[in-house]
């Protein structure tokens, strides 16, 4: 009997220590990653009135320039909701930053604070994140046209669908609300469409092409405009139209994408034949050339 409230008493023993370890790493674990809301407030205030303008005005992004107007298309058509200004003055601030730090290390080589293998150790990591938002431009155009291409497809089997419907007695925005299957990328855009619809359907549709920021989107909410205040024959004659304009440029993209292919398998092509030319041919021609530099009188 003994023995067993012993057993008893100890197996409670390691309950209540178990509970009380358990609510002790919760609470460790809480106070961990609890943040307090104080920076979200003053990001908030932060986002409200903006960047700083001495920072704008330091990276020359204080003015409406060509090349602030460039990244407001691109980051539109690629679908990213961050303000232009913000982030040009980001990326010539990295510029900056990174040429500052390679200078810094390449003295430091100089004088001999650093040794070379830090030094070229250290470089190619300082100058990557510079050499992306440098050519930043070009991988914003081309994630542009992938997301342009993905969006188009999609836009097609909308339009698909709704023609699918012509005749029927449906309201549009019930005719959109049955292609949303259809969609994927643009899927939470047009959830947002359909939610504004009953409040101002012109500007729902506004926002909705400013959210897409690609052409397809813009001729996509025009045509939808047209077919909510008459719906007729010609607007689905329309939307024919954009139809076979879309897939035109599906086409257009995909012998892009073979021309592309062809030139790099061409490129790959000819590595083989350069050092053929290098390992085979060009001792043989250098031999030739001394001896004929012997020979010569």
């Amino acid at each position: 009997m003994t023995g067993i409230s012993q057993t008893l008493y100890a197996t409670v023993l390691w309950l209540v220590q178990f509970m009380a370890g358990t609510v002790g790493v919760a609470f460790v674990l809480h106070a961990a990653t609890y943040r307090k809301p104080r920076w979200r407030v003053s990001f908030a205030g932060w986002r409200k009135h903006g960047p700083p303008r001495w920072w704008l005005k330091a990276t020359g992004c204080g003015t409406d320039s060509s090349a602030l107007q460039e990244r407001r298309l691109l980051l539109a058509g690629c679908g990213v909701r961050l303000d232009p200004t913000i982030y040009l003055a980001s990326r010539r601030s990295l510029i900056f930053a990174c040429v500052g730090a390679a200078c810094f290390a390449a003295a430091g080589g100089a004088f001999g604070i650093v040794s070379e293998v830090m030094l070229w150790k250290t470089l190619p990591f300082v100058a990557m994140p510079a050499v992306v938002a440098a050519f930043d431009k070009a991988l914003l155009d081309s994630f542009k046209r992938y997301r342009s291409d993905r969006i188009r497809k999609e836009l097609i089997a909308v339009m698909n669908q709704l023609i699918y419907y012509m005749g029927s007695r449906l309201h549009l925005h019930g005719k959109l609300m049955r292609c949303m299957p259809y969609t994927r990328i643009i899927r939470g855009d047009f959830q947002l469409l359909l939610n504004e619809w009953y409040y101002d359907a012109d500007k729902a549709l506004l926002r909705f092409k400013e959210r897409l920021g690609t052409s397809e989107g813009y001729s996509f909410a025009e045509t939808m405009r047209s077919m909510r205040l008459h719906e007729s024959d010609e607007v689905y004659r329309m939307i024919r139209d954009v139809l076979a304009e879309y897939k035109a440029g599906i086409e257009l993209a995909k012998a892009g994408r073979k021309e592309t292919a062809s030139y790099a398998l061409f490129v790959l092509a000819g590595l083989p034949i350069l050092y053929t030319f290098q390992i085979f041919l060009y001792p043989w021609v250098r031999e030739s050339q001394k001896l004929f530099e012997v020979l010569k009188p």
